[in-house]
């Protein structure tokens, strides 16, 4: 709720992050007893996040709200002898819907045992990209540091998912 109201209230960026539930430590980071923490973790992320997709789509923002879910990285495909997983940046999964996405589609699949990319790799330059042409954002621009540096927003070989875009 406190997300919608901001949205509501002009603020161009909020982050909403789901830790620990029920004392445990490492919220996502499941490197033990990854069914039991992701089951208890999914049973208060899936009613808020949809939820709020709905409080934005009733009241008209849902359009000029881009929604992006994601980790920085993924989760190991084979489970640990601490019946968790752990860090994988080989591949995973990000949700994108709303203001700018044309939602309803999968990009890319990894193999069936997950642990090799098969079809249309996103790398995180791509990723970025994708994000800035959603929000409006030209990803070439670049700014300037305290001393006078430039900066790119996204790396220059960056290749947008233009597929996902509803503004090309």
């Amino acid at each position: 709720m406190l997300a919608r109201r901001l949205v509501e209230r002009g603020v161009p960026f909020v982050e909403v992050s789901l830790g620990g539930i029920d004392g445990a430590v490492g919220g996502w980071d499941t490197h033990q007893q990854n069914f039991e923490s992701v089951k208890r973790l999914s049973q208060v992320l899936d009613p808020a996040w949809s939820t709020l997709m709905q409080d934005l789509k009733s009241r008209g923002l849902l359009d000029t709200t881009l929604i992006v879910w994601m980790g920085e990285f993924g989760r190991t495909p084979k489970i640990n002898p601490q019946k968790g997983r752990d860090h994988f940046p080989n591949a995973w999964s990000t949700v994108l819907a709303g203001g700018g996405i044309r939602g309803g589609q999968v990009i890319g699949r990894t193999s069936a045992d997950a642990t090799t990319i098969e079809d249309r790799s996103v790398s995180v330059p791509d990723f970025l990209a994708t994000i800035c042409l959603a929000l409006g954002i030209d990803p070439l621009k670049q700014n300037d540091s305290n001393i006078g540096r430039p900066i790119r927003i996204v790396d220059k070989s960056a290749q947008p998912v233009q597929e996902v875009l509803t503004n090309v």
